[in-house]
């Protein structure tokens, strides 16, 4: 049995985990992990703290409810009934354990199982019968998002009910989109050459958030009510007589409920709702089981999270049998040969999918998968295809287990096996698909942070041979003309934008550039704890040099042996300190105790405000760039300001710039006059 230590070291971990991805899917609508495999990890945190209450969190994810509300999305409102998450289940025995619960205290209890809907929860208030109020869920407590514009042009929602009706109704549903507009969707958005969303449920949240109504109505929104919340000026003694006035007044509620009484009629009706799940027009994540009176719900009450009157069935991951055609290999930045089974596309959980990873020679060799095998493919919930098995008695004669070649795909170097590990990886350094996935790290937000310089620019700068290393990035001022002339990064004037980021980026503190070198095991959290231990590269270095590597290292917090092994394997290769010298050499900031190097003196002694947003550069780049070149940065307009550089939504600072007749300039000319 794990010791204590190690029990509480887990509750953190699973506490840590569950909370990044409660931030990606309520605050960014974009999941990493499905929603089974999040369930699982809830349910291994709550049986944890269910057995070591010692270890009792008032802020655990076991406890609170959803995602903060978003101020950027809309304006915030108060709820008037707390919009709670249901307690999910996962097995017959759970179900028959909550009815047998029920009807221990009520006898004459009736349970309605209904459609779970995989959308986004709302909230509708009709004053007088007229809708005055929409709202999501926010943080399913205090606060949710005033999104009434966008319900208005939502066929589904009723925005005035006639005849006899409440002073006050409040109602919940879930929006959703259909399949087909889901579809339609995210045709659009490739022909428009933008991002394309992972299923339904991610579109219709993030639809439903639009500032533009406009975009709310042509891509199409549904929505089910499937709760009274609250209502003065008529009385309804249970669910399904509020669902017959609902109907009455034209508001759609879920479809096709059952009304049971017994473990054996809620499970048979869960079954029927499963196996109908491929006939509905929209995505379903489950089934509810609630009880039908609501004087038995007030009996029951709630905990803090979830009600007592109410549990949500969860199917198992859907999955359906595809046939592989063939195996597609890519490198990684670190040089990992990484295989994609490319199989017959099959639909899961309202998407079309025919890729899924193959992760390593090991997994290819345990489930033995070859070019031609049946396989049974699964989506874990809703997201990231996965392979779970080997149809063995479809397998066609000659057929065999897939084994990676022994040279690279790209560049044809040998391949090789980590010592003790599944990877296989290309050990050339001169690998163009590791050259490029090194340089796209260097750049990105987390590492080196310099905007503009994308993909295709890098790709471009490394074919005609610009590029052969990190270092060279900022040996591209020299070569301005030749750019300009090539035109590789577009005209003069981006040129100059790009040439202006880069330079910027060298004041960056070290623990930026230190996620951007790409050592293995060291991202951007490690990498700031490292530096704040060491102080600089430098020091990172001469630990990780010295004899007792391994002492220095994991000294700092939550570093270990394997990342310790990791660094002093990148900082033993005499070509990795070059280009650390190569980068002091060009003014890259490398001490968190010591500012980098001006570039120059084009602002000395001015002192410049920045306000709104800017074209290109952030404000922090923006920043560095002005102090690079000796200027000073204020965040208050005064007589002593020297000029203002202003970008859309400047506010307040304009204002005042203008009535003390302060200079003001835009992004473009700030660059021409810091060149």
């Amino acid at each position: 049995m794990a010791d204590k230590t190690e029990i509480k070291n887990r509750i953190e971990a699973l506490r840590s985990e569950l909370e990044y991805h409660n931030r990606l899917y309520y605050d960014n609508d974009a999941p990493e992990i499905s929603d089974y495999e999040y369930d699982m990890l809830l349910e291994e945190l709550k049986r944890l703290e269910a057995e070591n209450p010692e270890f009792y969190d008032p802020s655990s994810p076991t406890v609170h409810v959803g995602g903060d509300a978003k101020r950027e999305a809309g304006v915030l409102v108060r709820h008037n009934v707390p919009m709670l998450s249901l307690e999910d289940v996962f097995s017959r025995e759970a179900v028959d354990a909550f009815v047998a619960e029920v009807l221990a205290q009520f006898p004459d209890a009736e349970f309605v199982v209904e459609y779970k809907i995989d959308g986004l929860s709302m909230t509708l208030r009709y004053e007088k019968g007229n809708l005055v109020l929409a709202e999501t869920r926010g943080d399913g407590i205090e606060f949710g998002e005033d999104v009434t514009a966008n319900a208005r042009v939502i066929p589904d929602i009723v925005q005035h009910l006639s005849g006899d009706v409440p002073d006050y109704l409040e109602i919940r549903g879930e929006v959703y989109m259909t399949k087909e507009n889901f579809e339609k969707t995210n045709a659009a958005a490739e022909a428009a050459g933008k991002q394309i969303f992972q299923n339904p449920r991610n579109c219709a949240a993030g639809t439903l958030r639009q500032l533009d109504s406009r975009i709310v109505a042509d891509r199409g929104l549904n929505m089910f009510i499937f709760n009274l919340q609250q209502v003065k000026g008529l009385t309804f003694a249970t669910h399904t007589a509020a669902y017959d006035f609902m109907h009455e007044k034209g508001i759609r509620t879920i479809e096709d409920y059952r009304v049971c009484r017994t473990a054996d009629e809620v499970w048979d009706a869960i079954c029927a709702i499963g196996d109908n799940r491929e006939n509905l027009a929209y995505d379903i994540d489950g089934a509810v089981v609630k009880i039908n009176s609501f004087a038995q719900r007030d009996a029951l009450g709630n905990t803090a999270k979830v009600p007592r009157w109410a549990v949500a069935y969860k199917y198992p991951p859907e999955e359906k049998e595809a046939v592989i055609t063939d195996i597609e290999l890519s490198v990684g930045r670190t040089g990992r040969v990484n295989p994609t089974a490319v199989f017959t596309p099959v639909r899961l959980c309202g998407t079309s999918v025919s890729r899924a990873t193959l992760h390593n020679q090991d997994f290819i060799d345990k489930l033995g998968i070859g070019i031609g095998d049946t396989v049974k493919v699964f989506k874990s919930g809703e997201i990231i295809p996965k392979i779970r098995s080997v149809v063995k008695e479809k397998r066609p004669a000659g057929v065999s287990t897939y084994k990676i070649p022994d040279r690279c795909p790209v560049c044809g170097a040998i391949l090789v096996r980590e010592p003790d590990t599944a990877d296989i990886k290309c050990p050339s350094a001169s690998c163009p698909a590791q050259l490029v996935r090194n340089i796209i790290n260097f750049v990105s937000r987390d590492a080196m942070d310099i905007k503009g310089l994308g993909d295709v620019y890098i790709e471009k700068l490394i074919a005609d041979g610009f590029i052969k290393d990190v270092g060279d990035i900022y040996m591209l001022a020299e070569k301005k003309e030749t750019l300009i002339e090539s035109g590789i990064m577009g005209r003069e004037k981006n040129v100059t934008k790009l040439l202006a980021a880069i330079d910027a980026s060298k004041a960056n503190p070290p623990e930026k550039l230190l996620t951007g070198l790409g050592i293995s095991n060291v991202g951007k959290s490690a990498a700031k704890e490292l530096i704040a231990h060491f102080k600089s590269i430098d020091g990172l270095m001469n630990a990780a040099r010295s004899e007792f590597y391994i002492e220095k290292i994991t000294e700092v917090s939550d570093i270990g042996e394997v990342t310790a092994e990791c660094i002093r394997d990148y900082f033993a290769e005499e070509e990795n300190r070059r280009l650390i010298e190569k980068l002091k050499c060009c003014g890259v900031n490398m001490d968190s105790a010591a500012e980098a190097a001006p570039t120059g003196s084009q602002f000395a002694g001015e002192t410049i405000v920045i306000t709104g947003t800017l074209p290109t550069m952030g404000r922090a780049e923006a920043t560095a760039y002005v102090e690079s070149r000796g200027g000073k940065v204020t965040g208050s307009v005064s007589k002593k300001t020297t000029f203002l550089v202003a970008g859309e939504a400047a506010g307040s600072k304009l204002a005042k710039a203008q009535e003390l007749g302060i200079e003001i300039i835009d992004e473009a000319e700030l660059l021409r006059r810091g060149a």
